[in-house]
């Protein structure tokens, strides 16, 4: 079918045999539509190249479609995961992502910030909070119009609700199966304590040896690099290793296992080790990493899920995503 513009729903409706309402609420996700029905509407959407206006829509509806994300500029892996996994979801839901990335957050930056997306009409805003430093300022300066913060372990305050993976619980995941193993010593390997996430999985780390009864191990502070964990392998082996560790990262994780490694040491015979992320090189190292696996995906669709509650006034869920232990080969019976 030639045309010269663009094609519209009437289009498509006719394409596929179905009235113009049905193909409305395809389009829109809307209910009372067979799956074989969708399917035939959305290969003609393929077929004809259909695109949705939004603007036009914006206008007809008073909906912009549109949220701002306020994110850590941080290149590390679960900040970039993170904004990642919130843009795909906003997507998913049919809306488009303004994205302020901040090194140096202060208020009036990401007060500027708020008035900006204000201005382009977001009907919310998210903000990806791993930094202490970040959440205190969000929580100084949030914007009349609803807001989703993710920093783990944070409580919701007026006008800013909080949701996050319970890292936490992946700290203490990891402890459980160490003792499990049979291990009384598990020392711990922590990040910047500048980061919410490496303040939660120490304090996961310290309430399940009190919850086990175990004494508390060693524990040493990186900067979530492999070199600052390198170093302190280092430094562990002259001091004389303990028989398991949880470290807060898998980078970290790297560097600790190979400073070990180059002095002859070997995991697990040695010591048990176990990270944090699941990153992709984690099955792929030498032993494969024994690690908590957070799920980014869950994350951004269920931070998506609850702005868009938060929007259309509904009661919203913000119960913690849980993450999950994975066994490999780096850890072992005592």
């Amino acid at each position: 079918m030639s045309r010269t513009r663009p094609p519209s729903l009437k289009d498509v409706a006719r394409e596929a045999g179905v009235s113009f309402q049905t193909v409305s609420r395809v389009v829109n996700h809307g209910p009372r539509v067979s799956v074989a029905t969708r399917d035939r509407v959305l290969a003609v959407i393929d077929e004809l190249g259909y695109r949705r206006n939004e603007a036009a829509r914006a206008l007809k509806t008073n909906r912009s479609r549109t949220i701002g994300v306020i994110a850590d500029a941080s290149p590390r892996f679960g900040p970039v995961s993170t904004l990642a996994a919130v843009e795909s979801a906003a997507r998913r839901a049919g809306y488009t992502a303004l994205v302020a990335t901040m090194s140096n957050p202060g208020p009036q930056l990401v007060t500027d910030s708020f008035r900006d997306f204000t201005e382009r009409g977001v009907e919310g805003v998210v903000v990806i909070a791993p930094r202490v430093s970040m959440a205190q300022v969000a929580q100084e300066t949030s914007p009349d119009i609803p807001l989703v913060m993710l920093a783990p372990g944070a409580d919701t305050l007026p006008g800013i609700t909080v949701f996050y993976e319970d890292q936490e619980l992946g700290a203490r995941l990891a402890v459980r199966h160490l003792h499990q193993l049979g291990h009384r010593e598990v020392a711990h390997l922590a990040g910047s304590q500048e980061w919410l996430d490496g303040r939660v999985r120490l304090r996961g780390w310290q309430t399940e040896l009190e919850a086990r009864d175990l004494p508390a191990g060693p524990v040493r502070f990186g900067d979530w690099s492999g070199d600052s964990a390198y170093r302190i392998g280092q430094e562990m082996l002259a001091e004389g290793l303990p028989t398991a560790i949880f470290v807060a990262s898998d980078l970290m994780a790297l560097g600790f296992v190979r400073a070990l490694s180059e002095a002859g040491a070997s995991v697990p015979r040695d010591i048990s080790v176990v990270g944090f992320d699941d990153n992709e090189f984690a099955p792929h190292t030498n032993p494969p990493l024994t690690t908590v696996r957070q799920s980014f995906a869950t994350v951004g669709t269920r931070c998506m899920e609850i702005l868009l509650g938060l929007i259309e006034g509904h009661e919203v869920d913000t119960t913690p995503a849980a993450p999950q232990l994975i066994v490999r080969q780096s850890t072992a019976p005592r």
